[in-house]
Order: structure tokens, then C-alpha cells, then sequence
């Protein structure tokens, strides 16, 4: 079948493996949702006079064909179609000749690429918000629950001061809040639509966007047509980046779990079910999720950082290097949501164990503690410091409980602000909740049935 830049001449076997890479099996992800930017397309062509009812009748009508087909994993890619955008157009063209030919009237691959990206990217932010805000939910019912269960804190690993499950697991709270903020921009940024902008320039017909950006769910029209082709790679960086800050979040999570699941420690206890065995020892119980969530973070980061290099100093218009940028958002996104699904589901199932926790609670704990009670009396902090740290063997043990409840700063053990942290979390999920309804309202209106665009991971 033809390529969509078909010339008189046959280019060389080994450039055309070359070029087309695996570009073939990725797009397999992408089908719905270029079928999705064709048909919006179709019908904004067909608003201005470009084609007929009844050519936009069987457009739709073999668009949907091949949504259907897509979804039962009987819509074939081939090496030589190149990509999702061929294959679908040349399907089109086979079974309606004349329609098919004019349904790539006014747009370029570059922003029909753009277009089918923007969408699945679009649902896969709004998917890693619902795992992000799922995880925080499990923390902060932890944190609810123990937030007066105590619990040495430390710095250098050291035990420091007087802390609580309820601080550790809010604190993990507050984090994710902040890269759920980072998420929403990289999704307010995604929300636009790219298409009608051709290859870069515009084209000479009065395309209208903003019909398309309703019809596809958009938030807005993505506008200088210029920008919008250098955003490509732009656009899923930042989504990348967002995606990354929450995973090292978790990461953190996780490393704090390893440790205290030790049975040297004893403070968390992880479900037989959600770990792994030996293949040698019997006994073993092995936090594999955990670890394997550490390694995760680390392999995003190098994702997204892939991906940016893949951008670095090109010049203004499309260069084919923006071809790189697909896969690594494709598997970066998949690895951040599963990392964020697996942790929610970890945390919810957590054991504490008040008693090992309060065993731990030992003497020099409260040093710091003493100085301060000796502050209370009017001795001078340093003078405090340096009595204390002359006589640590004289540190008594105390009232973990008691030394909590003493900490009511905002944002202390005693004042954890639990409510607070709630009420922002639900914030977040009613916005995304209502952004999802419109999407799936948009493309559910377009197709004329639920079509999920991010089908065959």
C-alpha cells in the first residue's frame, strides 16, 4: 500500500527500516485516537464545504470500522504502512475511494501525529492523576489513623526526635498534592488542540480549530501553528517531568518501607500477598513491588531525560527526530501509572505495629526534648544545648505520646492539619473527575459510542 508522501520513485529497503524503527508496533496504542483527530477532521471538512454528507457518512462509518476492529486486536499495522496514520487512511481509501482521498485534505502528518499524541497523552496524565490521588488517599488514611501512633524520626538515618506514622505518612501526602499541581499543568498544557496546523505553516483553506478542539474534548486551540509543531516533544518532557516528581515521591515511600519491614526494625509489616518468594530460602518474603518501584523512578527519570535529548537545539519546523519522542512518553507514562497503582494498593494494605514502633521510642530521642524544657525555665538555647549534650546518659526516657502532643506549630505532630490536606485532595479529584466527563462526553458524542483511547497497553 501507498505511504502518505508516495513519490514515483521506491525508497531503498534499508532506509525504510531505518526510518520506521518500530514506529509501526508503537502506534498500535495510537488507532483510537487518530481515528478520533480523522473523524473531528472529516467533520469540520465537511462544515466548510470540503466534502459532502454522504462522504462524511462513510467516513465515519469505516473510522468506526476500524475502532471496532482495533478493539478486538484485528487492525494490522505493516512494516510498510509505517504508521497508524497510513494504515488508517489507506483502509479508508480501499473501502470508499473517493472519501478516503480527501480525508487528509488541509493536514499534515505533523499535526495529525500531534493530534493523536496530544489525545493519548491527555488520558494518560488524567489516568497517573487518578493512581497519584488514589496513593494519597491510602497515606493520608494511614496518616489519620496513626497520626498519634509515635515513631522515631531521623536524620542520617540516626534516631533524631520525637515523630509519628501520622507525620510520615501526611508528609507523603503533601508531596504528592505538590505533584499532583505539576501534573495539572503538564495536562493544561496537553489540552490543546494541535490540529489544523499543518506542517507548521497553516494551508490555505478556512479550517475552522475551534470546531475541532470541541468535537476531540480540548480545552482550547493550541494557536501559533509554528509553536505548535515545536512543542511536540516539549509538551510530553514536561508530562515526563511531572510523571517523574510523583514517582521519586513514592520512590521515597518505598525506600522507608524496605527499611522499616525489617525485621531489625519491625515498625510496618507488609501482606504475604503482596510479596514475592525465594527460590532457595524458604522463609523468604521479599518486597519485590517496593523495590522494583526504587528502580522504576530511576529508569523514568532516564526516560524523560531521553526523551529531552531527543529535542535539544533542533530547529524551528518538524525534523524527524521528533519521531523519538514517542516511545519513551508511551513507556514513561505506562511506568509511572503502574508505580502509581502498585503503591496505593501497598499503602492500603500496610501493617503497623504500635509496639514495636513505641519499643523504638528510646531515651536520647527526647534530648532535644530537655533543652527545650530547660529553654522553658529560661536558660539560654545554647546553654540548654551544651548541658544536655554533657549529660546525654542522663537523658530520660518520656511519654512519646506526651512529647507529640507538646509539638502544635502548623504542621507538627500534634497539628498535622489532616483536614486541611482532605479537603485539598478532594479539591483535586472533582477537578479531574469533571475534566474526564468532558473528554469522554467529547469523543463519546464524536463516535457516537465509548471508545477508550488508551486501549492496547
Amino acid at each position: 500500500m501507498a505511504t502518505l508522501w508516495q513519490k514515483e520513485y521506491q525508497v531503498d529497503d534499508l532506509v525504510h527500516r531505518f526510518t520506521v524503527g518500530n514506529d509501526y508496533l508503537l502506534d498500535r496504542r495510537l488507532v483510537a485516537a487518530d481515528c478520533a483527530g480523522s473523524l473531528a477532521h472529516a467533520t469540520m471538512l465537511h462544515s466548510i464545504g470540503v466534502i459532502s454528507a454522504a462522504e462524511l457518512d462513510e467516513l465515519r462509518a469505516g473510522l468506526l470500522e476500524i475502532v471496532a476492529d482495533h478493539e478486538r486486536n484485528a487492525f494490522e499495522i505493516k512494516p510498510q504502512d509505517e504508521d497508524c496514520h497510513t494504515a488508517i487512511e489507506n483502509r479508508l481509501t480501499e473501502r470508499f475511494p473517493e472519501a478516503g482521498a480527501k480525508i487528509h485534505t488541509g493536514r499534515s502528518r505533523n499535526d495529525q501525529v500531534l493530534t493523536a499524541t496530544r489525545i493519548y497523552l491527555r488520558a494518560a496524565l488524567l489516568e497517573l492523576m487518578r493512581h497519584t490521588i488514589s496513593a494519597a488517599h491510602a497515606f493520608l488514611d494511614l496518616a489519620s489513623t496513626h497520626q498519634n501512633t509515635p515513631m522515631p524520626g531521623r536524620t542520617h538515618l540516626q534516631t533524631a526526635m520525637p515523630s509519628s506514622v501520622g507525620l510520615w505518612a501526611a508528609s507523603f501526602v503533601d508531596a504528592l498534592l505538590d505533584d499532583l499541581s505539576l501534573l495539572q499543568t503538564a495536562l493544561d498544557l496537553a489540552d490543546r488542540s494541535p490540529l489544523g496546523a499543518a506542517a507548521s505553516y497553516g494551508v490555505p483553506l478556512p479550517l475552522d480549530r475551534e470546531l475541532t478542539a470541541r468535537l476531540l474534548g480540548f480545552a482550547s486551540v493550541h494557536g501559533n501553528v509554528l509553536a505548535v509543531n515545536n512543542s511536540r516533544g516539549k509538551i510530553e518532557a514536561i508530562a515526563l517531568d511531572a510523571a517523574d516528581s510523583a514517582v521519586s515521591t513514592v520512590s521515597k515511600a518505598a525506600v522507608d518501607l524496605i527499611l522499616f519491614s525489617l525485621p531489625e526494625f519491625g515498625y510496618f509489616e507488609l501482606p504475604v500477598e503482596m510479596c514475592t518468594g525465594s527460590s532457595i530460602m524458604p522463609q523468604k518474603k521479599n518486597p519485590d513491588v517496593l523495590e522494583l518501584t526504587r528502580a522504576r523512578a530511576g529508569t523514568l527519570s532516564g526516560i524523560a531525560v531521553q526523551l529531552k535529548n531527543a529535542v535539544r537545539n533542533l530547529p524551528s519546523g518538524y525534523n524527524r527526530d521528533l519521531q523519538e519522542t514517542k516511545e519513551p512518553m508511551l513507556r514513561g507514562m505506562d511506568i509511572a501509572c503502574g508505580v502509581m497503582e502498585i503503591m496505593a494498593e501497598t499503602v492500603r494494605r500496610l501493617r503497623v505495629n504500635p509496639e514495636a514502633l513505641v519499643r523504638a521510642c528510646t531515651p536520647e530521642l527526647f534530648a532535644t526534648d530537655e533543652a527545650f524544657a530547660l529553654v522553658q525555665q529560661g536558660v539560654p538555647f545554647r546553654e540548654a544545648y551544651r548541658r544536655v549534650a554533657a549529660n546525654l546518659d542522663a537523658v530520660a526516657s518520656a511519654d512519646p505520646v506526651a512529647a507529640l502532643a507538646r509539638r502544635t506549630a502548623t504542621g507538627t505532630p500534634g497539628n498535622l492539619g489532616l483536614d486541611d490536606l482532605r479537603s485539598r485532595l478532594e479539591g483535586v479529584a472533582s477537578a479531574r473527575t469533571q475534566r474526564e466527563a468532558y473528554v469522554t462526553a467529547a469523543l463519546t458524542a464524536l463516535f457516537g459510542r465509548e471508545a477508550a483511547v488508551l486501549g492496547g497497553r
